[in-house]
C-alpha cells in the first residue's frame, strides 16, 4: 500500500501521522528540523510546544476545550493520550512537561512499524507522484510553499498578518443597554437592518475608556513579528487611540446613522458595534476591535464598555503574523484543496486557533486521508460534537455557495473551539423539584446538555466508522 506524506510534525502533523498508522496504513512524516530550524522551536522533536504548556481546562461537561479533549480521547489520539501521561499540576486545566510531552509523541511515533520520519524541507509543492498529501505546516508555514499555494488557487488566500478582534458570548451582553441597528438602517445582503449590536457611551465613559486603553499592559511582539507591518484595515485600537484621543469616534466608534431606542437617553458620543460571528448567532465580534492588549486587560478594559460589563469572551483579541487559508473558500468538507484535492490541509493554517484545536484537525484529517486510502467514503464528525463544530467551522459548513465566494480573505478568521459553535442544547424550564432554572444554573445546563449530546453522537460516529472498516475487510 502507498504510503501517505504529511508535510510538518506539529501538533497536527503528528496527530495525523498517528491516526493514519492506527489505521493501518503506512505514512511518511516530512519534518525539516533539525535541517531548517524556524524563529520559535528550540529542538528537533516533533510536536514541540512553542508558547505555552497548558492545552487549557479539562472539563468535559462544562467547557468546550475539556469537551474536545474529551472526545479526542475517545477517538484515540497521541497528542492527548502524550499530554495525559506528561501532566503537571495546573488546577483544572490540563497543562504539561514540555520536554516529556515531545519527547513521548516523536518516541511513540518512532517506534511505530509503519511510520517514517523523513528530516528534510518541502519546498513547493509537493512531488506529483504523491498522491495523498496531509500539509500541517502551522502558521509559520514556508515562503515556498506558500507562494505555492496562492499560485495553483488563483487568488491571494493566505492572509500574512492574523487580525483578530475578542467574540462575546451573546447571552452575556446587557440588551437593556445595547440595542440592534445597523447604521442608517441599511440592511445589506441578507440583512434587516438591525444586524449590529450597538454600545453607546457618554463623553464621559469614552474619556474614561481612552485613558484605560492607553495605560494598558500590551503585549510585545517577538523578534521575528517586529518587521512585520499592520494592516491600515486592521490597526489594532491602542494603536489607533495612540494617534489621537478623537481617533476612535471618527474610525469604528463612530456615533453616526444610530438612533438608541431606550428612553431617557441621550444622544451617544460614541458607539461601539458588535457583528453577528456565527450562524448560530450565539457569538458577537467587536468591529474593529483587533488589539494587542494582554488579556487579563482585556476583559478589564472592554468590560468597561456600557452593554459588556458582564461579557464573556468566546475568543480574546490578537494581533500578529501568522499563515492561513481561507478555508471556506479553499478547501471541501473533507479538508481537501479543492484546487488540488490530493493535497488535503491539517492544523493551524486551516483556521483554527489553539494547540488541541491543532491537534483536533489533524486527527480528522489522518481518519479521512486514511478511509480514502483504504477505499472508505470518509464521513465527518456530526456538529453536534466538538470536533464536527469545528471542521464546520473552517469549511464553511454553515454558509451558503454564495456566501462562500463573497468572502474576502480577511472576513475568515481562527478560532478556538468554543459552545457557540455547536448548536444550542435546550434544557428544562425547571429542574426535579420545580424550581426554575434560570441565570447561571440555565448556562451550566446548557453547556452540560451540550456535552452529553456531544459524546453520545461522536460514539454514535465512532461505531459507524468502526461498522464501515469491519465490513471493508
Amino acid at each position: 500500500m502507498k504510503p501517505i506524506h504529511v508535510v510538518g510534525g506539529g501538533l497536527a502533523g503528528s496527530e495525523a501521522a498517528w491516526q493514519i498508522a492506527r489505521a493501518g496504513v503506512p505514512v511518511v512524516i516530512h519534518e525539516m528540523r533539525p535541517a531548517r530550524m524556524t524563529d520559535a522551536h528550540k529542538t528537533e522533536n516533533l510536536a514541540e510546544l512553542v508558547c505555552s504548556n497548558s492545552f487549557r481546562s479539562d472539563d468535559w461537561e462544562t467547557n468546550a476545550v475539556g469537551l474536545l479533549h474529551e472526545e479526542m480521547r475517545r477517538a484515540g489520539s497521541l497528542i492527548l493520550a502524550a499530554g495525559d501521561q506528561h501532566k503537571i499540576p495546573a488546577g483544572g486545566a490540563l497543562a504539561v512537561d514540555r520536554d516529556g510531552f515531545s519527547s513521548e509523541v516523536t518516541r511513540r511515533l518512532a517506534e511505530n512499524p509503519l511510520v517514517r520520519i523523513e528530516r528534510s524541507e518541502i519546498a513547493g509543492l509537493p512531488p506529483e507522484d504523491w498522491d495523498s498529501v496531509i500539509v500541517a505546516t502551522g502558521p509559520l508555514t514556508s515562503p515556498a510553499l506558500s507562494q505555492a499555494v496562492q499560485q495553483l488557487t488563483g487568488e491571494g488566500e493566505l492572509a500574512f498578518f492574523d487580525a483578530i478582534a475578542p467574540v462575546i458570548h451573546r447571552e452575556t451582553i446587557d440588551l437593556s443597554i445595547a440595542w440592534f441597528q445597523s447604521r442608517y438602517d441599511k440592511p445589506g445582503p441578507a440583512g434587516t437592518g438591525a444586524d449590529y449590536l450597538n454600545c453607546p457611551m457618554t463623553k464621559p465613559e469614552y474619556g474614561a475608556f481612552i485613558d484605560a486603553l492607553l495605560d494598558s499592559e500590551k503585549m510585545s511582539f517577538k523578534e521575528w513579528e517586529a518587521s512585520t507591518p499592520y494592516f491600515d484595515g486592521c490597526l489594532p485600537v491602542e494603536v489607533m487611540a495612540e494617534r489621537g484621543r478623537e481617533t476612535l469616534r471618527f474610525g469604528p466608534m463612530k456615533p453616526v446613522g444610530l438612533t438608541n431606542p431606550h428612553e431617557g437617553t441621550e444622544r451617544p458620543y460614541a458607539v461601539v458595534q458588535l457583528r453577528q460571528d456565527n450562524a448560530l448567532a450565539s457569538l458577537w465580534n467587536m468591529v474593529g476591535f483587533q488589539t494587542k492588549l494582554r488579556h487579563g486587560e482585556q476583559a478589564r478594559v472592554f468590560r468597561m464598555i456600557p452593554g459588556l460589563q458582564n461579557a464573556e469572551f468566546a475568543r480574546l483579541g490578537g494581533l500578529h503574523r501568522n499563515t492561513f487559508l481561507n478555508s471556506p473558500k479553499l478547501l471541501d468538507a473533507g479538508l481537501r484543496l479543492k484546487a488540488l484535492p490530493r493535497l488535503r490541509f491539517a492544523g493551524q493554517i486551516t483556521g483554527v486557533e489553539g494547540y488541541v484545536e491543532s491537534a483536533a484537525i489533524g486527527l480528522l484529517t489522518g481518519r479521512f486521508a486514511a478511509a480514502e486510502r483504504r477505499g472508505l467514503a470518509p464521513t465527518p464528525p456530526p456538529n453536534t460534537t466538538a470536533l464536527g463544530a469545528l471542521l464546520t467551522h473552517i469549511t464553511g459548513g454553515h454558509l451558503s455557495n454564495e456566501d462562500i465566494e463573497k468572502k474576502s480573505p480577511r472576513s475568515f478568521q481562527p478560532m478556538n473551539i468554543n459552545y457557540g459553535l455547536l448548536p444550542t442544547a435546550e434544557v428544562p424550564e425547571r429542574d426535579a423539584s420545580g424550581k426554575r432554572i434560570k441565570g447561571k444554573e440555565k448556562g451550566i445546563a446548557k453547556k452540560r446538555a451540550a456535552s452529553l449530546r456531544a459524546l453520545a453522537d461522536l460514539e454514535d460516529w465512532l461505531a459507524s466508522e468502526r461498522g464501515a472498516q469491519a465490513a471493508a475487510e
